[in-house]
């Protein structure tokens, strides 16, 4: 159950945030006194250029669960290196039995991404990229793995400190 309910929030920094309600999930307890309903919404916020989060939130009613969402996201931002509109190199994502695979992909190339995975992507702010989920297709799961693999990726600057080498020579050797 894949929505795209975009709105735009505050996050502490005055960043503006869009979100995407990615999923939300009608949940059943069983009590003496009969069934009680709940809602579970698992909500993706970015401001669109590099920076990107997820929450969950549980509450009785659809829009509670929403706004608890929002709260719990902002909670979890994560900086995302972006080149030209794509990531800097390939990075593998995992989160329970879900893994997920991301690959730079040349201008014009698009969002190339399923379901959950395309709304933390375009929420990131990355226009080009080619995406695969592998293993298993849960929502919180492909959505916490592409964040992962999102947080792993590295700028060229980190990598030449890292090798200490020279800016140009990462991308030639």
């Amino acid at each position: 159950m894949s929505k795209v309910n975009v709105n735009k929030v505050k996050a502490a920094g005055d960043v503006e945030l869009k979100e995407k309600v990615v999923s939300i999930n009608r949940v059943v307890k069983t009590t003496k006194g009969g069934r009680t309903f709940s809602f579970s919404a698992l909500v993706v916020v970015g401001n669109e250029n590099g920076v990107v989060g997820q929450g969950l939130g549980k509450a009785k009613e659809v829009q509670e669960a929403i706004t608890k969402g929002i709260e719990d996201a902002k909670k979890n931002l994560v900086k995302v290196p972006i080149m030209h509109g794509t990531i800097p190199h390939d990075q593998l994502g995992k989160a329970g039995a879900a893994k997920v695979l991301i690959k730079p992909a040349a201008h014009g190339a698009g969002v190339i991404a399923g379901g959950s995975m395309r709304a933390v992507l375009e929420s990131a702010g990355v226009t080009d990229v080619l995406a695969k989920s592998l293993g298993s297709a849960n929502p919180h799961n492909v959505v916490k793995a592409t964040i992962k693999a999102l947080g792993l990726l590295r700028e060229p600057i980190q990598v030449a400190k890292t090798r200490n080498i020279k800016l140009s020579k990462v991308f030639n050797g």
